[in-house]
């Protein structure tokens, strides 16, 4: 951490030297008359400087060539992942919104034995497909007072996130009269596993999932060009997270009829809120103004 603030100061220290201020002006300039604070009208769009502090640290050896920390643990607590910015509606105060659209899928698979052959060299192709989305926007206020380079700022926001997951499976060899125990993967073992078997998974769908919450904050930055910042925060919030019953499908032989049977389960779901401190440990991150 002493080396992450020493490079924090010598980047503060360059741009004194580098970008000389015009203190008898109201608008802040360089020497070469450009604009070095945000005005009234600017879009602002941020980004973690965690890459770029250790791409630095990296060139002059401050960190023997180590990164400084998990860049997992330097983002924003309710917006990982998202995409933030910020507009000026005067020269001290803008509005801060954050936004994620996550989605995606993820396919496995696994080669088992093929049940019709005789030989037992030949497989069968199983298939287990994971899907997901998380959605996320937050919007804020925040009101900014300094002097020169050094701005501090502070304010309030709430967000609201949407979230949900599912999990699909198929199987090559199927139930029958005359193999009630087909050869199955088993997903939860690494690696995946096959074996007979006369039940399996066929579908897991987890409850959606919303959250909101309320956060105030308070954080610092310097101006170490122009419009370009290097800053940092931690706050205050409340949360609430919600999660509605989810549910599971599984196949067996029902030996009584003698078919195959569909059973379905309902998952719990659940509920979470809390008040508590965030990014307490910090976040250090640079924002582009224009």
């Amino acid at each position: 951490m002493k080396k992450l603030f020493t490079l924090m100061l010598a980047l503060i220290v360059f741009g004194n030297i580098s970008f000389a201020q015009d203190e008898n002006n109201d608008v802040l300039k360089n020497k070469k008359g450009e604009v070095i604070l945000p005005q009234a009208g600017d879009y602002a769009i941020g980004v973690s400087a965690t890459p770029f502090i250790n791409l630095v640290g990296n060139l002059v050896k401050i960190n023997s060539a180590a990164p400084f920390a998990n860049p997992l643990s330097w983002n924003f607590i309710n917006a990982t992942n998202a995409i933030y910015g910020k507009y000026f509606l005067s020269d001290n105060t803008a509005i801060r919104t954050a936004v994620r659209l996550g989605m995606g899928t993820t396919t496995n698979k696994n080669y088992v034995s093929d049940d019709k052959d005789n030989t037992g060299t030949k497989t069968v192709e199983d298939k287990w497909t994971h899907k997901y989305t998380n959605v996320m926007l937050s919007v804020g206020l925040e009101k900014r007072r300094g002097h020169g380079r050094l701005q501090a700022f502070y304010g309030a926001g709430g967000y609201l996130g949407f979230a949900g997951n599912s999990d699909k499976y198929s199987y090559q060899n199927e139930f029958s009269s005359t193999n009630t125990s087909p050869t199955s993967t088993n997903w939860t073992t690494t690696p995946y596993s096959s074996a007979p078997t006369n039940a399996r998974i066929l579908s897991s769908k987890a409850g959606k999932t919303i959250s909101l919450g309320l956060r105030g904050f308070v954080g610092v930055e310097y101006f170490v060009l122009p419009k370009v910042s290097l800053g940092g925060e931690f706050g205050y919030g409340l949360g609430l997270s919600m999660q509605g019953d989810g549910t599971t499908v599984t196949e067996q032989w029902n030996f009584t009829d003698n078919k195959v049977e569909t059973v379905e389960s309902k998952i719990g779901g659940s509920s979470t809120f809390g008040m508590d401190n965030d990014n307490f440990s910090g976040i250090i991150y640079l924002m582009f103004h224009f």
